[in-house]
């Protein structure tokens, strides 16, 4: 008979990214629902302020952040780390999202896409899982990707590319820290009604977002949606869970 809660993040420390908006406002919600005790980074201090506010518990950390400046990560993470202690969690939730044709696609956009989607993250994780910065029971990774680094869509290549990427890297990630029962997962959903996706189906033809979305067999997610899936993965208790990627996507996928 099962006596533990299946979510508890009591006294537990979580990082997580793009706390400020859409997928990772969720996350911190429900995160702070369960007891964690969050780092909540973002590029805009009135937006994490809001954020913080309609927390659950009171020891909550801003810190703001351009994830594209990728030397500035591990100096952010040591310094919380120092104040707050030991990290036991990280979301990687903050993300950038472009559609251009492969004719209009410059390096420079890919570079863009790949230092926040990609590069960001692996330093994040690399800060995280430091010694000196981590919980020394063990310590919960997950990367907010995307079935767009799965499956193929018009529009979306750099996209797609640093998706696929994070994903694979968290497979070797996984491997790699399991010895110090680290866990690396990555959840993957499909289209979910945020500010960054209604910005970047604002260049496709309406004809094409309709197809998208009846292409979602259920319907087309929620930041809830993600976050409930995202906090499962996080959580202490599922402690035999890593090296997977988990998809979410209302049958997108299964077609």
């Amino acid at each position: 008979m099962l006596t533990e809660p299946l979510v508890d993040f009591q006294n537990k420390v979580v990082v997580v990214s793009g706390a400020s908006s859409g997928i990772g406002n969720a996350i911190a919600g429900m995160l702070a629902n369960h007891g964690a005790r969050l780092i909540l980074m973002g590029r805009d201090m009135d937006k994490l302020r809001e954020v913080s506010k309609k927390l659950e518990g009171v020891e909550h950390r801003l810190i703001i952040l351009d994830l594209s400046k990728l030397e500035d990560i591990m100096p952010a993470i040591n310094k919380v780390s120092e104040e707050f202690g030991p990290i036991y969690g990280l979301c990687h939730g903050a993300g950038i999202a472009d559609t251009l044709p492969l004719r209009s696609l410059k390096v420079s956009q890919i570079r863009a896409l790949l230092d926040v989607n990609l590069l960001a993250g692996i330093e994040l994780a690399r800060a995280v899982t430091r010694r000196d910065n981590s919980e020394p029971d063990g310590a919960s990774i997950l990367f907010i990707s995307s079935i767009y680094g799965i499956v193929g869509k018009p529009g979306v290549i750099g996209y797609s590319a640093s998706k696929g990427a994070i994903t694979s890297a968290a497979r070797s990630m996984a491997v790699e820290l399991a010895k110090r029962n680290i866990r690396v997962n990555v959840l993957s959903p499909g289209l979910v009604w945020t500010e960054m996706t209604k910005s970047a189906l604002s260049k496709v033809s309406q004809e094409n977002v309709s197809q998208i979305e009846s292409d979602h067999l259920l319907r087309v997610g929620t930041p809830d949606d993600v976050a409930r899936a995202a906090v499962f993965l996080l959580a202490p208790q599922n402690s035999w869970i890593t090296g997977t990627d988990f998809i979410i996507d209302g049958g997108y996928t299964a077609k």
